[in-house]
């Protein structure tokens, strides 16, 4: 056990995790050089084709240092803000972290959030200087940074640079020396943490353990505490780039169980695994709740497959425990569901993963934050859908999340940075210059304004040099009102929204305007509105298709054409009355993007 180091790798997104993984994994002799592509360890198709890092993903690795065998496990994790739920459950499964910073770009937001969470688990942290091979490095300079920042020794930072191999002996040295082993009792009673679960169509449900205490065997009874359920242990093994079968795996590893687990839901990220001979007295102290930010509904195209989406949905949960669902129905769109994610690129991955890995085709519906909601009668109500808003008469009032954004950017961007922060109803609380030209800008501002398009616009405006991130710091009362759309006077539930009073009468514009492009033509004359309660605040109208219907007549009395466009008046007046319009699933997102 004592040559055995847990460590993960946190970063700002793109600074080189990934990369600097891969060069690891190929030093170790744990991949081939035939297995080995950029960011091996991402092996979904999603993650290759937005370079990115959606999960985090666990690897046994064998190094040997003055001949003693040391066993590496490590964890990559994720950059972004989003998926910031997988990196913590890599920190609290881990001994140590590889803290790496780009030596061109300096530090960033995420950077400074993932090493408080990494401290706050009293992780030994080893700074990396990555990217030293670039033109534009800077490397005094961001070491200043980094030492200001944690406070370690210059010398205590390594160069390295993923891509060329530079400095990855020191690294390995460094988690041999620096990280400490795993501590624990072989001989006490089994407990495992389970900190990731997948679904395996042909073997049920895979869960990935890290062993706090005790032994594994092949063939024994366990038991998952929280859950209460009992299961044999098939088959237990560890993570190399494929899982590799194991008859024990001991205190300290990393390793995975199959215990043909057919439930998605019996498996849940942050249970404990103990022996049944030999149970343990408590569970670990497992993760945090995750607390969703954004809330949408998820529906299938085609009503009928609604039970086939909620399949989809637990399996997918397993792999992502940061989504959260519940059932709704709605009366646009039929049955479906209300999701919880950590951001708008977690909803966008979530909608894809759905359609490639399950081949679901959903709609998904206008994108929302929860609210409190104080009704006359003085009750507290949590609103996660504006439909679910009581009567205007009956509130008393209504409060919205609030976050403390920090940003960090280029001195050049200030003043665009602070007119849009301040355009999303944002405060500045704090401005500091980290160097000559780079500067922190801190803000409180409502969490519903930047869930749309925030993080877009602000690499915009920054030419991509701006970091973001943020944290919820509680709910603070606003003046809100919903908003609904009509069409022919029938509101769409799906496009409602909960929105501040002084920006109601501008969106309604231009939500009115924008499906007035969107929408096909009808036979007949169709109204779109946009209201609060009963009052109307803006209005579009989207002409009818007209069939020429006095063509055929040529020359004679104007009373026969007369007749004629009465007789078609009076059919389209009928055909409003009982025609509905189709809103295309391209509406709904549309409508995100108006700025």
């Amino acid at each position: 056990m004592k040559h055995i180091r847990n460590f993960c790798i946190i970063a700002h997104i793109d600074h080189g995790k990934s990369t600097l993984a891969d060069r690891l994994l190929q030093i170790t002799g744990t991949v081939g050089d035939r297995d080995l592509q950029a960011q091996t360890l991402d092996d979904m198709d999603l993650e290759r084709e937005r370079g990115i890092t959606i999960k985090s993903h666990a690897i046994q690795m064998n190094y040997r240092l003055d001949n003693q065998d040391y066993i590496l496990n490590l964890i990559d994790t994720p950059g972004h803000v989003d998926f910031s739920y997988e990196v913590s459950r890599a920190i609290a499964s881990c001994e140590g972290a590889l803290l790496i910073v780009d030596a061109s770009q300096g530090i960033e937001a995420q950077t400074i959030s993932n090493l408080y969470l990494a401290l706050e688990h009293n992780l030994e942290i080893i700074p990396i200087l990555n990217k030293m091979d670039l033109p534009s490095a800077s490397p005094e300079e961001v070491k200043d940074q980094i030492v200001e920042l944690i406070g370690c020794k210059r010398e205590d930072i390594l160069p390295a640079s993923g891509k060329t191999g530079q400095g990855v002996d020191l690294i390995l040295e460094a988690i041999v020396h620096r990280i400490p082993a795993p501590q624990g009792d072989p001989e006490a009673p089994l407990q495992a943490l389970i900190f990731d679960s997948m679904y395996n169509n042909y073997r049920g449900v895979v869960a990935y353990f890290r062993v706090f205490n005790g032994r594994i065997r092949t063939g024994e009874k366990v038991k998952f505490v929280n859950s209460g359920k009992e299961y044999l242990a098939d088959e237990i093994g560890i993570l190399k780039l494929k899982p590799q079968p194991r008859e024990t795996v001991e205190t300290g590893d990393v390793g995975y169980i199959i215990s043909g687990i057919k439930q998605a839901r019996e498996v849940q990220v942050g249970d404990t695994i103990t022996s049944m001979e030999r149970p343990c007295a408590e569970g670990i102290k497992g993760f945090e709740e995750v607390k969703p930010m954004v809330f949408a509904g998820i529906y299938p195209v085609d009503t009928e497959d609604y039970e086939e989406l909620r399949d989809s949905m637990e399996k997918l949960q397993l792999n992502d425990a940061s989504l959260v669902f519940e059932p709704e129905s709605s009366a646009a769109l039929g049955f479906g569901f209300r999701c919880g994610f950590l951001g708008m690129l977690h909803m966008e991955i979530i909608q894809e993963r759905l359609e490639r890995e399950f081949n679901m085709t959903v709609i998904t519906t206008v994108p929302n934050v929860s609210y409190f909601c104080q009704t006359t009668k003085g009750e507290m109500l949590t609103v996660n859908n504006p439909s679910d808003l009581p009567d205007p008469s009956h509130i008393d009032f209504i409060e919205e999340p609030f976050i403390h954004a920090q940003v960090i950017t280029k001195s050049d961007y200030i003043g665009p940075v602070i007119a849009l922060c301040m355009h999303k109803r944002g405060v500045i609380t704090n401005q500091t210059y980290l160097s000559s030209n780079r500067v922190e800008i801190t803000f409180d501002m409502p969490l519903g304004e930047i869930v749309f398009d925030f993080y877009d616009k602000l690499k915009t405006i920054s030419r991509g040099y701006a970091s973001f991130d943020y944290h919820l710091i509680g709910y603070r009362q606003s003046r809100l009102v919903r908003m609904d759309i009509r069409l022919n006077t029938e509101p769409v539930d799906a496009l409602s929204a909960l929105i501040h009073a002084d920006k109601a009468y501008e969106l309604g514009k231009k939500m009115c305007e924008k499906l007035k492009e969107l929408l096909t033509r009808q036979q007949f004359e169709v109204a779109i509105q946009a209201s609060i309660g009963a009052k109307i605040i803006a209005r579009e109208t989207l002409k009818a298709l007209r069939k020429d219907v006095t063509a055929k007549c040529y020359g004679g009395d104007i009373s026969r054409k007369r007749k004629l466009l009465e007789k078609q008046k009076k059919g389209k007046k009928r055909m409003r009355q009982v025609g509905n319009v189709e809103i295309p699933q391209s509406a709904f997102l549309a409508v995100l993007k108006l700025d």
